[in-house]
């Protein structure tokens, strides 16, 4: 399994795919909605067809009594009954003459319309020869069409959803095939160099601790610094790169460790490098600090907070570490991390600054060993002003 498979899909991918399934899912919606909303407009339209028609066949019946009515003398107690539909007659300036519709009517644009649950069939009588007046036949809505649009709609709707949520899977696997093939090739490149790094740093370091032992000219033993500097930056990079890609192969042995002095010799061992910034080291360091955790893990957390305080750090500056019961706290003042930044700096191949060298993988491991382990982590920096952070337990 690889590096980056083995810790999750990292932040940019989430993002990248989350991206993806809400931009697709909108637009599944949308276009269901466009479909629903079309479904219902056609069974609409449907349901008052069929209305119309019956109504009309209803009305050749209807229209010769209500001639007869108005021309013998517009008697409103003789007004004539429909015994199938509720019927009302309007004047020319559509105001009601007589009728009982349970609806009044208002829409007199269109020939048939459904409002408030009833039907109404507007017929101009002036074809037939009446003058201008209006016909108006009214029926309730049974409403039987809308159960069935709502009962295909979620049936049809259901299933149309699914084969979109399958294509869109399949979509977005394919749109995240580059990436994981970027990933993939990135952790062979990380497997690779980490397989050349280990025999030429162990050999350099070896020689340069030979070399010490011997009496050299001052300008050599600044230039041997110098190297000794580089060399050890070089093996805490291997040492990240072989935990990221072998943690799961590693053999664990938690016990209880003294992190106080493991972690006065991490700090002995990144001396030369804090000496070379000219940064101010000030420790408050507890005696006999124990937790129980494999000292591996314990030496990476350790040493990333660390690297990152000096690597992230400026010329002169400070770093303050402080270790107590429960909490390792290690401060700079350095460049500091953006705040759109703070919460993605334990994502994998993230770096606040790419100006600094580095492959982003050193907080990632601190979180890492944090969940393993249940410590809490908290960061607190300002751009330009700083960083805190702190490991805690109980």
């Amino acid at each position: 399994m690889s590096a980056t498979s083995a810790s999750g899909i990292n932040f940019a991918k989430y993002r990248t795919l989350r991206g993806f399934l809400l931009l697709y899912g909108v637009m599944s919606i949308l276009i269901l909605s466009l479909m629903a909303t079309l479904y219902y407009e056609s069974m609409k339209e449907q349901m008052l067809s069929s209305h119309r028609l019956a109504m009309q066949l209803e009305s050749e019946s209807y229209v010769p009594r209500l001639k007869t009515w108005l021309e013998s003398g517009h008697n409103l107690k003789t007004f004539p009954k429909d015994l199938a539909y509720t019927t009302a007659l309007y004047g020319y300036d559509k105001d009601l003459l007589v009728g009982n519709l349970h609806q009044k009517h208002h829409n007199f644009s269109e020939n048939i319309v459904l409002h408030e649950g009833y039907i109404h069939l507007i017929l101009a009588l002036s074809p037939y020869g009446l003058g201008e007046y209006y016909l108006v036949f009214e029926t309730r809505d049974d409403e039987l069409w809308r159960h069935q649009v709502l009962t295909n709609s979620l049936l049809f709707g259901s299933i149309l959803f699914l084969i979109l949520g399958i294509i869109g899977f399949s979509l977005s696997r394919m749109f995240l095939r580059p990436m994981n093939e970027a990933i993939a090739l990135l952790d062979d490149f990380i497997k690779d160099t980490t397989h050349e790094l280990n025999t030429p740093v162990s050999a350099i370091l070896t020689n340069i601790e030979a070399l010490h032992e011997q009496e050299l000219p001052e300008t050599v033993q600044k230039k041997l610094k110098r190297i000794e500097i580089a060399s050890r930056t070089i093996s805490t990079l291997y040492d990240d790169l072989t935990y990221l890609i072998l943690n799961h192969d590693l053999a664990v042995e938690n016990r209880e460790l003294n992190l106080s002095d493991l972690l006065h010799e991490r700090v002995e061992y990144f001396r030369h490098r804090i000496e070379q910034k000219k940064i101010a080291l000030t420790t408050h360091i507890d005696p006999d600090i124990t937790f129980w955790i494999d000292t591996t893990k314990a030496t990476r957390v350790i040493d990333n907070l660390l690297s990152n305080a000096i690597k992230y750090n400026r010329i002169g500056g400070a770093i303050s570490i402080t270790l107590h019961t429960g909490v390792l706290c290690v401060e700079d003042n350095g460049i500091g991390i953006p705040t759109e930044m703070i919460d993605r700096v334990f994502e994998r191949y993230t770096r606040a600054d790419k100006s600094v060298g580095g492959f982003g993988i050193g907080l990632n491991i601190v979180a890492m060993i944090a969940r393993e382990y249940d410590l809490k982590i908290s960061i607190e920096s300002k751009e330009r002003g700083g960083t805190k952070i702190c490991v805690k337990w109980e």
